[in-house]
């Protein structure tokens, strides 16, 4: 009696190396951080693109991300990354470059500390990328029964044979076409195929292949570009957001609803057209640049309003100093040159200027206590050297101006001086 044999065991499936992350070296803008990410994760590259760039104009964020990947993530077909190669002492342009978008967006990234809104933005579109990414590579990982996807199919995925090729065409000479003669050799006598399909008549294709070929198709036309309607639509946005909003809400806030109804427009647009498979570069190009214009508006000063006026405060004594003195846009002049602070007394008041230009003139006979400060601009002082205009950031100066030489007994000016973007000048009136 023979004992059943076992059924022959399953050849070993061959196994692949997983994908790895890595920088591409093909299709790259910079450094190919965006294209081995969009490998890596299986996601169009063009997202990564978009949210680097959003997130490099709203705080750096991008740019430092971007610049520590660049040295991190080695590129395809190396094993050594730049930072490695940098510490070995192997500096090459490119470890540069990334070092200086590192240094770049931190950079940014600490100029916008203040600005509460800016980097909740950021940090919601950083999230929403990273769960994107980290969806996106669970589902090209898992298998259609629910179970991971092995290593050998996760290969065939990503890296799809090429497409069969149709044979060659049967009208050359084929040792099956050509039959053998007595003598052993092929004789010019054709007697047809052995096996397969019929002579054509002369004169007509030999199969339907052929007749196809000679008469081609024409091709079926693909999506048409929207770029140009979204374009429209987004001027349009932006128009009618800014100008609905331009005689009620300060410069900054019209100009934020502008941007924001433009970029909702163009997001609306890359969404459409990846749809259809048209995103172009200009579209990207344009949703970046508007978004760096809404972060831009977003940092304006709520004093600069959308009006430029011209206004000029004249108090005849000290009780009629006001405590405060305000001006959205354009020039302000504070005249405080018919003021006589009582002696021993002190008089305060706070001046400020959205943007434009302040001027205060002071009384010939008192003590001075001053701070100045422009965001973006220059502060004159009185003793400061004529025609020199320092154009700054931050400028804050404070200083104690002591009456002239000769004058009569005077109190005290306390002034708090402001304009966000623009001039403050303080001048003396003459005695």
């Amino acid at each position: 009696m023979t004992r059943p044999t076992a059924p022959p065991a399953a050849p070993p499936e061959p196994r692949f190396p997983p994908v790895l992350l890595r920088r591409t070296a093909r299709h790259k803008v910079a450094g190919g951080v965006c294209g081995g990410l969009g490998r890596y994760c299986d996601v169009d590259p063009v997202v990564f693109r978009i949210a680097v760039g959003v997130l490099a104009v709203t705080g750096g964020i991008g740019l430092i991300f971007y610049g520590f990947a660049w040295l991190l993530i080695p590129l395809e077909g190396e094993e050594e990354n730049e930072a490695r190669r940098a510490l070995s002492g192997r500096v090459d342009g490119a470890a540069l470059v990334a070092v200086l978008l590192a240094l770049l967006g931190c950079g940014l990234f600490l100029s916008m500390l203040g600005n509460d809104g800016t980097l909740a933005f950021s940090a919601l579109l950083s999230l929403a990328v990273a769960g994107a990414a980290v969806w996106s590579r669970r589902r090209t990982t898992t298998a259609p029964h629910g179970g991971p996807l092995d290593a050998a199919t996760a290969h065939a995925v990503a890296e799809a044979p090429p497409e069969a090729k149709a044979p060659p065409t049967p009208d050359g000479p084929s040792w099956w076409r050509d039959p053998i003669v007595k003598d052993g050799s092929t004789g010019p006598v054709a007697t047809g195929y052995l096996w397969g399909p019929a002579d054509a008549a002369p004169g007509a294709a030999p199969f339907p292949s052929e007749r196809r070929r000679a008469t081609p198709a024409p091709r079926p036309r693909g999506p048409r570009g929207i770029a140009g309607i979204v374009f429209l639509l987004a001027l349009v946005a932006g128009g009618l957001g800014t100008g609905l909003s331009w005689e009620s809400q300060p410069l900054g806030t019209s100009l934020q609803t502008g941007f924001a109804c433009a970029l909702a427009v163009l997001g609306f647009g890359l969404v459409i057209g990846s749809l259809l498979g048209r995103i172009g570069g200009g579209t990207v190009l344009l949703t970046v640049v508007t978004t760096g214009l809404l972060a831009g508006a977003s940092v304006l000063p709520e004093q600069i309003t959308t009006r430029w006026t011209r206004t000029e405060w004249r108090p005849a004594t000290a009780a009629a100093v006001a405590p405060r003195y305000q001006l959205g846009s354009g020039t302000a002049t504070l005249d405080l040159s018919r003021v006589a602070v009582p002696p021993e007394g002190t008089v305060s008041t706070v001046a400020e200027v959205g943007a434009g230009r302040l001027t205060v003139v002071l009384p010939p006979d008192a003590t001075v206590r001053i701070r100045a400060r422009a965001g973006v601009g220059d502060v004159r002082l009185p003793g400061d050297p004529v025609n020199d205009v320092d154009v700054a950031p931050d400028l804050d100066r404070t200083g104690t101006l002591a009456p002239p030489a000769g004058a009569g007994p005077a109190g005290t000016l306390d002034l708090d001086l402001a304009v966000a973007l623009g001039q403050v000048e303080v001048t003396r009136a003459a005695s």
